[in-house]
């Protein structure tokens, strides 16, 4: 309903009569109700809406049997094993110290049974000290969006667990370090690790091309970056590794359309993301040793280059719809689609 009201208010939106139209034309063309057309092609700047996957196109290429390997799909959605996959072989990824499943603790080779709240408040001490560190970030080992991610600092280890420990104790979360992010993205946000989202397709040729890339910002004090928990993303052109003038919310937090980060003012156009080159060579290092045919890889920048936080099969591909101006302008994504019709 919200999403509705979005629609109906903004005031950038095309005629009803146009937008009848449009809507008819989709519905011949795609052979589905083009309910995605209500999220962003109604607006008035958008001409070329038949670019866009439309929702059963995008859920083609999220689980089609020809893009999807059971094998490697099971690696990528499960952030535990992933994690040790790119340890051992040698992915640039986190450190990871540590998993529980549950009550039972594992870190440095050992399991640990957690019987109550005291107990895992010294355990994580001890992690902590162990490993020397300040901060850990706890992922659950499955899902996707950001739910449920979050920080523990050492120094407020005691009072954080005590909210968070049952959450802990009854689920499932794998802790790494936290990337030091690098210092020009920090001067756009240093909340939150801001994250590339690069999705990579293997042609039918053999070819592994990146055919969308953009950049997701957290707002306020959230530490995740994405745009499915409450953050925005801006477009990336491929040619030099700039972001494009305007980022986006989606239609949940208000669609709107934003020029500058709200929390420091900074201004998108033309700021070169760091190590850029190097991240698209370490995504497609990692369909290398990973070589499922389409994956949507998020990847941190630090100091020293860029970082594989995670990956996954079912990429939002929404957000690279309005990112790229349409996906089916790649040549690349239109030859899958034939492929898979």
């Amino acid at each position: 309903m919200n999403r509705f009201k979005v629609f109906l208010k903004d005031p950038n939106k095309k005629s009803f009569l146009k937008i009848i139209k449009e809507v008819v034309i989709l519905i011949f063309i795609k052979k589905e109700i083009p309910f995605y057309y209500f999220k962003y092609l109604y607006r008035q700047n958008v001409d070329n809406y038949l670019d866009y996957l439309s929702l059963k196109e995008q859920r083609k290429l999220q689980d089609h049997k020809r893009l999807h390997n059971p094998e490697y799909v099971e690696i990528l959605d499960n952030k535990l094993k992933f994690a040790l996959f790119g340890r051992s072989n040698d992915l640039a990824v986190p450190k990871m110290v540590g998993y529980n499943l549950k009550s039972k603790l594992f870190c440095d080779a050992a399991e640990h049974q957690i019987s109550d709240l005291n107990q895992l408040i010294l355990s994580y001490k001890k992690l902590y000290e162990d490993h020397k560190v300040n901060q850990l970030f706890f992922r659950p080992l499955s899902g996707s969006g950001g739910k449920g991610c979050f920080k523990l600092s050492k120094s407020n280890l005691e009072s954080e667990l005590k909210q968070k420990g049952d959450t802990i104790l009854n689920s499932e979360y794998i802790y790494t370090k936290v990337v030091a992010q690098h210092q020009s993205i920090n001067q756009i946000h240093e909340k939150s690790i801001n994250t590339l989202r690069l999705v990579t397709l293997i042609t039918l040729e053999g070819t592994c091309e990146i055919i969308s890339a953009f950049m997701r910002f957290g707002i306020g004090t959230s530490v995740v970056d994405n745009a499915s928990s409450g953050g925005f993303f801006v477009g990336i052109n491929h040619d030099d590794g700039t972001l494009k003038p305007k980022g986006h919310f989606l239609p949940q937090y208000g669609a709107q359309e934003i020029y500058e980060h709200p929390d420091s003012g900074f201004k998108f156009e033309g700021f070169k993301i760091p190590f850029y080159k190097e991240a698209c060579e370490t995504v497609i290092n990692g369909v290398k040793a990973l070589p499922n045919r389409f994956i949507g890889w998020d990847v941190a920048i630090s100091d020293k280059g860029p970082v594989i936080i995670e990956a996954n099969t079912k990429p939002h591909m929404q957000m690279s719809n309005i990112a790229e101006g349409g996906m089916l302008k790649n040549k690349h994504v239109k030859n899958v689609m034939a492929e898979l019709s």
